[in-house]
Order: structure tokens, then C-alpha cells, then sequence
């Protein structure tokens, strides 16, 4: 469209205006669940077109309750192992670099050992 856009600027999509636009949605402020009947988009995987019914009012209302119980999944496995880096691995060698996308995620993975308490 005749931008010029240098390389490794970030990019944010304004999800809340494509939600409520009527060229992209018919009655775009209208709840209207039927209008995906016939869309055959996976929404899990890679397509996008939903993307903008992730947020707000029309987000999954499941969401709240499994981030309550993805932390405390991590909070137990986190507090039942005794954590510590591979040997010959110092602290200050971690990568702590992040990519950009949806969802930022660490460039390289961080391998932690995770040895049990003996009181468990």
C-alpha cells in the first residue's frame, strides 16, 4: 500500500477496529454466533480470521477459568522440585531474548533440571 516500513520494526494490529469493521463484518456490533455455522476456518491452528473475537466481550468465557488452572499447575510444579541449571550452565549464560509475534516466546528454550523434594 506504499509504506516503507524498515526492517525489525514491531507491528501492532489494531484487533479492536477489524472487529468492528463493516467492510470485513456484517453487523459487526451484533452478536450473531450463527454467522460461523458454515465457516470451516480452524480456529486452533494458524488462521487468523477470528482472531478479533478473542477479546472482550466476545472472548471464551472458559479463558479466565484455564489461566486459573495453568497457574496452578505451574505454581505445583514449580514448588514440588528443587530447580537448577545444567552443570557447567552459570546464570548469567541464559539467553533471556524473546521473539515478537501473537505470542512472545524465548529464542533459545531454557532447560532447567527439576529434582524432587524429599518431602513429597
Amino acid at each position: 500500500m506504499g509504506y516503507d516500513i524498515a526492517e525489525g520494526t514491531r507491528v501492532y494490529v489494531n484487533a479492536y477496529a477489524i472487529m468492528r469493521d463493516p467492510k470485513v463484518w456484517e453487523n459487526p456490533e451484533m452478536f450473531l454466533p450463527e454467522r460461523f455455522l458454515d465457516f470451516s476456518v480452524d480456529f486452533v491452528r494458524h488462521n487468523f480470521e477470528l482472531l478479533t473475537f478473542g477479546a472482550g466481550r466476545r472472548g471464551c468465557p472458559g479463558r479466565v477459568f484455564a489461566m486459573a488452572i495453568n497457574e496452578k499447575v505451574m505454581v505445583t510444579v514449580l514448588s514440588i522440585f528443587d530447580w537448577s541449571l545444567p552443570s557447567g550452565v552459570r546464570p548469567k549464560d541464559v539467553d533471556m531474548n524473546e521473539t515478537f509475534g501473537l505470542a512472545n516466546h524465548r529464542k533459545v528454550p531454557l532447560l532447567a533440571l527439576g529434582k524432587p523434594h524429599h518431602d513429597w
